[in-house]
């Protein structure tokens, strides 16, 4: 056990860069149309298209590990936002109201506020450099 344990602070950064990338397609599909989705573009200064930048922005820092506890802040309340806005009123259960995407990610960025972005990323190189 001990010698999964000293793998912990690296894999900290594969969850995270994992769970950027995931969440930068949702930012890509909805500012890029890329991949192309079943719903329109939104507009860019529309609550989706507002929540599209933060996903895209968001999630390419995320990825890098850069400014990752404050990003990561936003993310998570973006999330809970989400949840409750578009999940959480039509039912407790979110396998149910298709929520558990919304609710995995909130805890998850809430995670990375407190954690912080693990060894492999840029916050960590910056603060190696000072």
């Amino acid at each position: 056990m001990n010698d999964l344990n000293r793998w912990a602070p690296q894999m900290l950064s594969v969850l995270r860069i994992v769970t950027g990338l995931l969440f930068l397609q949702h930012g890509t599909q909805k500012i890029l149309g890329f991949p192309a989705g079943d719903r329109p573009q939104p507009e860019l200064f529309s609550q989706l298209g507002i929540g599209g930048m933060l996903e895209l922005v968001g999630g390419v820092l995320i990825i890098l590990g850069l400014f990752t506890r404050p990003v990561a802040f936003v993310l998570s309340g973006m999330m809970a936002v989400a949840y409750w806005q578009f999940h959480g009123l039509q039912s407790a259960y979110p396998i149910l109201n298709g929520g558990e995407l919304a609710a995995l990610y909130c805890f998850v960025f809430l995670y990375f506020v407190f954690s912080g972005p693990g060894p492999w990323s840029l916050d960590a190189r910056l603060r190696n450099r000072t």
